[in-house]
């Protein structure tokens, strides 16, 4: 068996747009652009980046919720689109989602019972008394009271609402969990409740992560190995200690600069980030990030550097890297 659970091949996803009078103007915006990405069994990979970056959209492509433009993803071995019908959703039951708002993503009109109890019988697995005793479970495994099971979503804290779609991404006993801005909602007092909940249940039941956040500090107490976005490119992936301490693209050295830091008096060269993130309809020549890189050269307005190794596992796009 091989130790990639999740490949992704020059994936592309692209949205149309229409602009001008009318909507005359017809423009494709890039979200994701040529992303090559593996994710190995029992790990957590993190995906960091500014908001807009593609973050988000990479791990719904990955699920197949956005159909890819182009490229291919790849999920234990399977290339997910040949998958159709009930191919497809028994590779679904392998690959579940957490959301950034637990509430928005949790139908206020169902018990929580309902809720967890609705994968299971989308899936034909197990009696009603079966599916009850699973619920159960789920709320014990995930922190929560079994009482919560007659309550409705509103009825609770913004951590117990996330842990309430923990369990029900747990249903169905994935092998891969995307965790999409999981604690970004959430108070700073819980999201280390739900951090160390996470780590523990991928300890106990051997998943496998792609945790995507802004907050690289977060990321880095999460996963193994972090991968940095850029304007729907993978710009930098490599061990999260190395890319906290030795980051080697400017993009990446400027979100490690920008993290607080927790003792003022220890001041710290900061290189900051020039202007806003450009639009993915209209896009740089050359690398991305040039506008903004306090040290592009004339080289980085016209070629666009590819994604090169420079250290065992760690691969970076910067020509000067």
């Amino acid at each position: 068996m091989s130790d990639i659970l999740v490949q992704t091949n020059d994936l592309v996803k692209s949205f149309p747009i229409r602009r001008g009078f009318f909507g005359q103007r017809r423009y494709r915006l890039v979200a994701v652009d040529r992303v090559n990405l593996a994710i190995r069994r029992g790990e957590t990979l993190g995906l960091v980046g500014e908001s807009g970056c593609g973050k988000s959209t990479l791990g719904l492509t990955i699920m197949r919720l956005y159909e890819p433009t182009s490229g291919a993803v790849w999920f234990n071995g399977q290339d997910m689109a040949q998958l159709s019908g009930k191919e497809l959703q028994k590779h679904r039951r392998q690959m579940q989602m957490i959301f950034q708002d637990p509430l928005a993503s949790l139908d206020p009109r169902m018990t929580v019972e309902e809720i967890l109890r609705e994968p299971l019988m989308i899936h034909g697995i197990g009696s009603e008394q079966e599916q009850i005793l699973e619920v159960n479970r789920l709320l014990n495994v995930t922190g929560m009271p079994a009482d919560a099971a007659l309550r409705f979503p509103t009825e609770f804290s913004g951590g117990q609402q996330q842990r309430i779609g923990i369990a029900r991404a747990l249903a169905l006993e994935p092998k891969l969990l995307i965790c999409d801005e999981p604690v970004s909602a959430l108070d700073v007092s819980v999201q280390a409740q739900i951090l160390n909940l996470l780590r523990d249940l991928q300890d106990r039941f051997e998943l496998t992560y792609l945790f995507i956040s802004h907050n690289i500090a977060v990321t880095a107490f999460m996963s193994r190995r972090i991968g940095v976005m850029y304007l729907g490119q993978l710009v930098e992936i490599g061990p999260s200690k190395e890319i906290v301490m030795q980051p080697l693209h400017p993009y990446t050295q400027a979100l490690i600069k920008a993290v607080p830091e927790p003792e003022p008096e220890l001041k710290r060269l900061k290189r900051s980030l020039l202007g806003e993130i450009p639009s993915p309809i209209d896009r740089p020549t050359g690398c991305p990030f040039h506008p903004r890189c306090p040290i592009a050269q004339e080289r980085c307005k016209v070629e666009q550097p590819a994604l090169r190794e420079l250290g065992p596992d760690h691969s970076v796009a910067c020509h000067l890297a």
